[in-house]
């Protein structure tokens, strides 16, 4: 039985990713009979930080256009809207840099439990060219959507000049407002300018890891539902290679730490078909209908799965 989870933990992956979210979501919630809303606690990276400030805002999952209606299909466009717009120009005008730059820091994605991680990714950090393009965009429309740290919503990013991991919503965290929180937990370092909080500069949370699992405010019996974009990211380009077993190799190094605090962990990355519908460039806005669509019936074939055995499907 698909029950709610304690904890929802929604992990990096751009447009695309973002769309994946929320239609899995939305055919979880609608094949279980459960409202995501009222998880005790969401953790978002990059565009999972879009995601989990949408629902902490009090609005519902996006649906495909034959199953939602016209208002929840608008909820949350603008945002990703946003950030593909942003994306798409600033990676034309990077060109082969970003994709140098993105290898490089991938492996880093593990740096939690490599020695020196956060040392090595501040020196890598520091040699990247300061890119003009922002986010601000975005960093507007979370706003007038209305979200607030309200102690549920963790938005996880990474401070420029120490290279270390920081929480914001979670406790002794830098203040911030949601807005800001999303923008700098968006913000890939070698396509837009950091985001300044209290003095600070930050960058991109997926430069730590794809998903944060591993911050979820998580004990025993806790239940935890982690949703990892990347994990299945398809191609045979090297890059591509290194992305998706970091997605996957990360999940299962932070799943491992939970587990031992006597947490439940379910991890599910996009099925053959959304897959497919995702190809390779999560920043392409076109095929967000198809992973929506797709996404949505993953999440409806989830619930399927964990129904009892003989019960009404």
């Amino acid at each position: 039985m698909f029950t709610l989870p304690d904890v929802l933990v929604l992990g990096a992956g751009g447009v695309l990713g973002e769309a994946w979210m929320m239609g899995l979501l939305a055919g979880v919630e609608d094949a279980a009979g459960i409202d995501l809303r009222r998880c005790e606690y969401f953790i978002g990276t990059s565009a999972g930080s879009i995601v989990a400030a949408h629902l902490v805002a009090g609005n519902s999952p996006r649906r495909p256009p034959s199953i939602g209606t016209e208002a929840e299909m608008a909820a949350g466009q603008p945002p990703a809207n946003a950030l593909a717009v942003a994306a798409l120009a600033a990676a034309r005008r990077a060109g082969n840099w970003a994709l140098a730059a993105s290898a490089t820091f991938a492996p880093l994605a593990l740096g939690l439990a490599a020695p020196g991680g956060a040392l090595m990714r501040t020196v890598l950090l520091r040699r990247l060219p300061r890119p003009k393009d922002t986010l601000d965009a975005l960093r507007s429309n979370v706003e007038r959507a209305g979200a607030r740290f309200d102690g549920r919503l963790r938005v996880v990013a990474v401070d420029k000049r120490s290279g270390r991991r920081v929480v914001f919503g979670a406790p002794g965290a830098p203040h911030a407002t949601v807005g800001q929180a999303v923008q700098a937990s968006c913000t890939v370092p070698w396509l837009f300018a950091p985001v300044y909080i209290g003095g600070r500069e930050y960058v991109d949370g997926g430069v730590w890891s794809p998903t944060n699992l591993d911050v979820a405010p998580a004990g025993r019996d806790t239940q935890v539902l982690c949703l990892n974009p990347a994990g299945s990211v398809i191609g045979s380009h090297s890059l591509i290679t290194v992305v998706r077993n970091v997605a996957r190799s990360a999940v299962s190094v932070e799943a491992l730490a939970l587990r031992r605090r006597g947490a439940a962990v379910r991890a599910v990355a996009p099925n053959a078909e959304s897959a497919a519908a995702m190809g390779s460039d999560f920043m392409n806005r076109e095929p967000r209908a198809r992973v929506l669509a797709a996404a949505y019936r993953q999440g409806v074939a989830l619930v399927e799965a964990h129904a009892p055995a003989g019960a009404a499907r």
